[in-house]
């Protein structure tokens, strides 16, 4: 069986220097924001080329924590509207909401998949405070034309890089694209870890001392508490973990760019849709998806031969029972990818002989 992420084997290519950086975590005698934190932090806000970096328990709190802390410094209010793409993972819209804010959905483009720039101003009004572009499958969206309609309405751009690490847009990298952005190192991401994790990347000194106050029970300082925060803080073992991936971040992207180029030419089943490629590394290929009216029969072929897919995402937030206050909304270009999408097994740990029989099994396919 060809898997779809297969985290041990992607592991233990980071070997031994994983298990010594886990070990001198472990016998370190501390535990939470030490100095593998702040090694980190450093290191991936030089990376992303930002002033600031703040770790959190996970991506999710990671966006939830930077809404909360425009609302603390005042450039927020509850009640205020955030435009977020309709086909998101639900954590983007569950992150507005947690911070008392209210998600506007936006439908996507049909082919990056990403928010559709062309409809964001019909959504503007006068209570909306920001726009918050999803990096969807690890391809960046299109941020000029968001800071530009930003700067016109005066609004903050908080990008949702969970799926997009390293992926470059006109010479930057994600997470330093507008005013703020949150980062998942969920496990199976192109920079995991070995548990959950999360980060903020920005500018902004105000909003990332208001943020790390957050995500540390809302205090500076030990025992002081200048406001409501939270528990969401990266502990020293996933930071140690992280500092190692991360000097392999670029060649794992290349590699996942070098397998992503393979489907990209390979395939040629008339009645399967390749996704939207970017340019100069702006697709980082997270999720290598591709769309198929038959999607659900084209799932069980390639389980019968072999080849473990995922669906990114089978019902999507509109449709949950979660947010039943969206279920009446018709969003046919949301829906059409939800019920269309595939994705295939794309890591770095893949051989190519895996990826030649993921193409040939699927051009195999017939409906």
């Amino acid at each position: 069986m060809i898997k779809y992420c297969d985290l041990k084997e992607i592991n233990k290519r980071y070997e031994p220097a994983l298990t010594e950086a886990v070990t001198r975590a472990a016998q370190s005698g501390w535990y939470i924001r030490g100095k593998e934190c702040e090694r980190f932090e450093q290191a991936f806000a030089d990376y992303c080329g930002c002033k600031y970096c703040v770790g959190t328990g996970n991506g999710l709190d990671a966006l939830t924590i930077i809404l909360r802390a425009y609302c603390e410094i005042d450039a927020m209010k509850p009640g205020d509207e955030v435009i977020v793409p309709a086909n998101t993972y639900i954590a983007t819209i569950l992150a507005i909401m947690e911070a008392g804010l209210k998600p506007v959905l936006c439908e996507p483009f049909t082919d990056s998949c990403n928010i559709n720039t062309k409809l964001i101003e019909g959504l503007i009004t006068e209570n909306t405070r920001a726009i918050m572009p999803v990096h969807l499958y690890g391809l960046v969206a299109d941020m000029d034309t968001i800071n530009a309609i930003a700067k016109k309405h005066s609004l903050k751009v908080i990008e949702d890089s969970a799926q997009a690490h390293g992926a470059i847009y006109n010479g930057k990298r994600t997470g330093n694209l507008g005013d703020a952005a949150a980062f998942s190192f969920y496990p199976g991401k192109n920079l995991g870890a070995l548990g959950d994790g999360g980060a903020i990347t920005t500018n902004d000194e105000q909003l990332a001392k208001a943020a790390k106050a957050i995500a540390n029970y809302g205090s500076h300082k030990k025992y002081i508490n200048v406001c409501r925060g939270v528990n969401s803080r990266l502990d020293e073992i996933q930071a140690a973990t992280l500092l190692v991936k991360l000097q392999s971040l670029e060649s794992d992207n290349k590699r996942r760019m070098e397998i992503a180029h393979k489907y990209n030419t390979g395939i040629t089943n008339p009645h399967v849709s390749l996704p939207a490629t970017g340019n100069n590394g702006e697709h980082v290929y997270h999720i290598y998806p591709v769309f198929c009216n038959n999607r659900d029969s084209l799932q069980q072929w390639m389980t019968e031969n072999g080849i473990e897919t995922l669906i990114h995402y089978p019902v999507p937030p509109h449709k949950q029972t979660a947010l039943k206050e969206f279920n009446k909304l018709h969003l046919p270009i949301t829906e059409s990818i939800h019920d269309q999408e595939l994705s295939l097994p794309c890591h770095p740990a893949m051989s190519d002989n895996e990826v030649e029989k993921v193409i040939c099994t699927v051009n195999s396919f017939t409906v």
